[in-house]
């Protein structure tokens, strides 16, 4: 199974750079963040004609994440449990091949010390209590998505110019390695240890000409996952195309 996430910056804005990469790059499921529609103008027509099944959790404007599969997704879940009506469209979660699949879109933040901070931090506390509360560490379980926080100083093109800035403080990659000690594995690092691998860029002053990044798109699984995870890698080609989102594919392929 080939497992994808890509952060598009609006589906109906990037969709033909998303069709574009999945007739190229075919993957089994790609889970999307940031779509910035409801679920009524989602896409999923353009998605059925590539033989992909669409579960969505949209929102106006904001927000807003899918799983696109090729084989049917059940047990669908939208949202935290205890959300309030009106919450965030920030979590789904949906089985495909025998594995639990969670595609999270973490808040930015903002800067730090803000209330949308504070809100980031507080999600964040709440994502981990999920899991507790939800699975097992022996189930096979994939925890994917934009988490808007780079784990750590390889992760980042200058650590000194972010340490104490958004994405990279010290209490945004606390509650991140929080989360990651219920039980999960990096995909990546199984694979990739050196530095200036990144999935993020900003539109402004160069930065993907520069490599001027940061690595906020994870691909995380449970330790059964992570002894069937064969490769995975960072797809910069969509980056490059036309009119792209600032983020890019992060893929792996797991034996399943």
């Amino acid at each position: 199974m080939r497992l994808a996430t890509w952060n598009v910056n609006s589906i109906n804005a990037r969709l033909p750079l998303v069709l574009k990469w999945l007739e190229v790059a075919k993957p089994d499921v790609l889970c999307l963040q940031e779509l910035k529609c409801v679920d009524e103008k989602f896409p999923a027509e353009e998605f059925t004609k590539l033989g992909y099944n669409s579960a969505v959790f949209g929102q106006r404007t904001y927000n807003g994440v899918a799983i696109l599969s090729r084989e049917a997704s059940t047990n669908i879940q939208r949202g935290f449990p205890d959300d309030e009506e009106g919450a965030h469209a920030r979590l789904i979660a949906a089985t495909i091949k025998g594995v639990r699949v969670v595609n999270v879109y973490i808040p930015n933040g903002q800067f730090v010390g803000s209330d949308k901070y504070r809100f980031k931090l507080e999600w964040m506390r709440r994502l981990r209590r999920f899991f507790d509360e939800s699975y097992e560490t022996k189930e096979r379980v994939l925890l994917c998505g934009d988490f808007n926080v780079a784990p750590e100083e390889r992760d980042v093109h200058d650590p000194a110019l972010w340490e104490g800035h958004v994405l990279f403080s010290k209490r945004e990659r606390a509650a991140l390695m929080n989360i990651k000690d219920w039980g999960f594995t990096d995909a990546f690092r199984l694979h990739t240890e050196e530095g200036g691998h990144y999935s993020w860029w900003d539109y402004r002053q160069g930065a993907f000409r520069r490599n001027n990044g940061l690595r906020i798109d994870h691909i995380w699984v449970s330790e059964p996952l992570a002894k069937d995870c064969k490769e995975s890698w960072i797809d910069k080609e969509p980056r490059t195309w036309e009119r792209p989102s600032d983020h890019t594919p992060v893929v792996a392929r797991f034996r399943i």
